[in-house]
C-alpha cells in the first residue's frame, strides 16, 4: 500500500489525518515543521505529500519547492488560507492540488486516490506511446496523432501544444500562467485569454459535451486540469 507524509503543524488535525488514512490502509509518516517534513520526504520515499503552507518554522512553500528538486511525487496542499494568490502560488511552484480547511474528508481521500492513480498510470505511460484521455479519445504524443472513435481528429500546432502540456500534469491544476509559458512562452504571459480561447476548441474537438466536459476542466479563477480516471 502506498506510504503518505503529512507536513502539518496543528497536532489535532494530523492525529485525525493519521487516523484515517491508516484505516484506510496507508502507510503514514507525520511531521510538525518544514525541517522535519524535509527529512520525513527525503528518508521515508512517500507516494504522496500532504502539506499545510502554516509551518512554524519556514513556509510550506520551500518545502514544495525542495521535493520537486528531486521528485515528482503528487503533492496536496491542506490550508487555511484560501486566497486566490495563495493557491496559484502553490500550484505555479509545483503543487498538484490545494484543498482549503476545513475540508470534507471524502473528498480528500478521492483526491489522495486519483493522484495516485494518475502516478501510477504516468510511471507506466512512459513505455507506451498513446494515452487514452476516455473512452473515446486517446493521443499518440510521438506521432503528433489524435483519436476520437477511431478517427483522427486534426488540431493546430498550438492546440496539440496545450494538450500535451495538461498530459504531462495529468489530474493536476495548472495556472493560466503556466499554461501560457509553457504553450506561448514568456512574452505571452499578459494575454492569458488565450488559454481560454484554445481550451474551448479542444473542448468543441475532443468532448463528446463541451458545456459538460468529461476530462477538460476548469478550476474557476485559476485555470485548468486534465483528468485522467
Amino acid at each position: 500500500m502506498s506510504t503518505i507524509v503529512i507536513v502539518e503543524d496543528e497536532e489535532h488535525i494530523s492525529k485525525a489525518l493519521k487516523i484515517l488514512l491508516e484505516s484506510e490502509g496507508y502507510t503514514v509518516f507525520v511531521a510538525n515543521d518544514q525541517k522535519s517534513g524535509q527529512i520525513a520526504c527525503s528518508s521515508r520515499c512517500p507516494d504522496l505529500v500532504l502539506l499545510d503552507l502554516g509551518l512554524p518554522d519556514k513556509d510550506g512553500i520551500f518545502l514544495i519547492q525542495e521535493i520537486r528538486s528531486y521528485s515528482d511525487i503528487p503533492i496536496i496542499i491542506l490550508s487555511a488560507r484560501d486566497g486566490e494568490n495563495s493557491k496559484i502560488n502553490a500550484l505555479d511552484l509545483g503543487a498538484d492540488d490545494y484543498l482549503t480547511k476545513p475540508f470534507s474528508t471524502s473528498e480528500l481521500l478521492a483526491r489522495i486516490r486519483a493522484h495516485l492513480r494518475t502516478h501510477n498510470k504516468i510511471v507506466m505511460a512512459k513505455n507506451t506511446s498513446e494515452i487514452k484521455l476516455s473512452d473515446s479519445v486517446s493521443v499518440d504524443i510521438p506521432g503528433k496523432l489524435v483519436y476520437k472513435n477511431g478517427e483522427i481528429v486534426h488540431l493546430t500546432k498550438i492546440e496539440f501544444r496545450l494538450l500535451c502540456a495538461l498530459i504531462k500534469e495529468p489530474n493536476k491544476v495548472l495556472t493560466h500562467r503556466y499554461l501560457m509559458l509553457q504553450v506561448w512562452g514568456a512574452n505571452y504571459v499578459e494575454h492569458q485569454h488565450y488559454v481560454r480561447i484554445y481550451m474551448a476548441h479542444l473542448r468543441q474537438k475532443l468532448e463528446d459535451d463541451p458545456s459538460n466536459p468529461e476530462f477538460l476542466i476548469t478550476e474557476v479563477g485559476i485555470g485548468y486540469r486534465l483528468i485522467l480516471k
